[in-house]
């Protein structure tokens, strides 16, 4: 079943086009990573998807309904990059306040448990850490139990520790059957958790598809080595994609076992072998855009 649905949605403000006919589609139970330089069109997409704006033309439905309407606000949640907290209210209290505003609420422990808020739980919002204050955004945006959740740069300021036990609660989340639109500049990030990519550069999607897809554009492999081998014969391996010559030789292919057999007839020292990663692939859609 589709949880979202945008249909050719253009928004325009004043004689600037933010969005140029944005088309896509999130199913339910799906982490769908939103990405794109600023200034691409992704937060203007997102509030419209909220609801917090009204498209100037196209359609955007939550469930098949208009977002904007109560029932359909009702089944959302969104952890923003920049929000507010009441200073002066403990952790605890917070979450409280925000439970009660949803007819169909989480339970209390369980929010504290997904947003690991236990241990700070008497502590007021005001005196909390970059890191701790994410966290406890995150667990007022699920409060209301939402079907479809926004997560606009989540793990921002986060330490590598929270930001694994954040990944395993999205996990755990999407297990659920719920839907998640991820927005994150940390790539590596949106390739562990997402089920699908989409690129969105100048107000459009230019690309969409899972990680791994996106990934194969660029080569699916990456071979770095030093050693004196001319960049034709470095073109003419077998799959390869793209050929970078500074300083180290870098090849990008699609057919690794068969390059690396011929590299393997030079001279040659420092050979590395990886995947290509998502950065990479974002890096070369855009400049391509």
């Amino acid at each position: 079943m589709k949880a979202i649905e945008v249909e050719n949605v253009k928004k325009h403000f004043g004689n600037v086009e933010a969005l140029k006919g944005v088309t896509f589609s999130a199913q339910q139970g799906e982490v769908v990573a939103f990405l794109g330089p600023n200034g691409a069109g992704k937060t203007t997409t997102i509030s419209i998807m909220l609801g917090m704006r009204a498209p100037s033309s196209g359609t955007v439905k939550v469930f098949g309904m208009n977002p904007r309407i109560p029932k359909a606000r009702a089944r959302l949640g969104a952890m923003l990059q920049e929000s507010d907290l009441p200073a002066t209210l403990k952790v605890k209290e917070a979450v409280e306040l925000f439970r009660r505003l949803y007819p169909r609420s989480l339970p209390f422990q369980q929010i504290m448990d997904m947003a690991d808020l236990t241990e700070i739980a008497d502590r007021l919002c005001g005196n909390l850490s970059g890191g701790q204050r994410r966290r406890l955004s995150f667990a007022l945006s699920v409060c209301g139990n939402p079907d479809v959740l926004f997560l606009d740069e989540p793990t921002v300021a986060m330490d590598v520790q929270s930001r694994a036990a954040f990944w395993d609660s999205v996990r755990k989340f999407k297990s659920e059957g719920k839907t998640i639109i991820l927005t994150t500049h940390h790539l590596e990030e949106a390739d562990a958790l997402s089920d699908r990519v989409l690129v969105i550069d100048h107000g459009k999607v230019i690309v969409e598809g899972t990680p791994r897809a996106i990934k194969e554009q660029v080569g699916g492999t990456r071979i770095r080595f030093h050693g004196q081998v001319q960049e034709q014969q470095l073109q003419n391996l077998p799959g390869v994609t793209r050929v970078n010559i500074n300083g180290v030789n870098e090849v990008y292919t699609r057919a690794p076992e068969a390059a690396l057999r011929e590299i393997l007839q030079h001279d040659i020292t420092d050979l590395e072998v990886s995947k290509a990663s998502l950065e990479e692939a974002f890096l070369n859609i855009t400049a391509r855009n």
